[in-house]
C-alpha cells in the first residue's frame, strides 16, 4: 500500500509543478496533497507541524494567486478586462503556441481585453505589460513553492527509503 501512496503522491507533486503554469490546476495545493500522501505511508512518520505549515503556505499562495495579477494590472492602469484577457491569453498560448505562448499569450490577451474595454492603445499596452508582470510573478511564486514541496517530498522519501522495503 505504501508504494501506491508514494506513486500517487509523486504524481500529485508533478501535477502541482505543472499546475504552477496552468491556471486551471492549483499548483501548490496539488503538491501539498502529494506531501500528504507521502506522510500517510507507514515508512514516513507523520509530522503535523510540516503538514500544517505547508498547508498554510499552499492556501496563502492559492488566495494570493487571485490578487497578484490584478494588482499588477491595476498598478499599470489596467482594468478587469485586462486581467481576464491575461488568463484567456495564457490558456490559449499554453495549448496552441507552446512554449512561447506562456509569455506572448497573456500579453496579447491583456492587450485585447484592454482594447475591448475602450482603453487607448498606449495605455492598453502599459496595462497589458502590468497584467503580464503580475501573472509572471504569480507563476514564479507558485512554481517556487511547488518545487520546494517536491524537494521536501524527495528528501523525505530518500530519508525513509530503507523503511519502505
Amino acid at each position: 500500500m505504501d508504494i501506491v501512496l508514494i506513486i500517487v503522491g509523486f504524481i500529485l507533486i508533478i501535477g502541482g509543478i505543472i499546475g504552477s503554469f496552468i491556471p486551471i490546476l492549483p499548483g501548490p495545493i496539488t503538491s501539498w496533497f502529494g506531501l500528504l500522501f507521502l506522510y500517510l505511508t507507514d515508512a514516513v512518520p507523520m509530522s503535523y507541524t510540516v503538514l500544517g505549515i505547508t498547508l498554510i503556505l499552499a492556501l496563502a499562495i492559492f488566495i494570493l494567486d487571485y490578487f497578484i495579477p490584478a494588482m499588477g494590472a491595476k498598478r499599470f492602469g489596467g482594468s478587469r478586462y485586462g486581467v481576464i484577457g491575461t488568463t484567456v491569453g495564457l490558456l490559449i498560448g499554453i495549448f496552441f503556441f507552446p512554449p512561447f505562448g506562456i509569455i506572448i499569450g497573456p500579453f496579447l490577451g491583456a492587450l485585447a481585453g484592454e482594447l475591448l474595454n475602450g482603453t487607448k492603445s498606449n495605455l492598453a499596452v502599459k496595462a497589458a505589460f502590468g497584467s503580464l508582470l503580475g501573472l509572471l510573478t504569480s507563476v514564479f511564486i507558485k512554481f517556487t513553492v511547488a518545487s520546494c514541496f517536491a524537494v521536501l517530498f524527495v528528501w523525505k522519501f530518500f530519508e525513509h527509503a530503507s523503511d519502505l522495503y
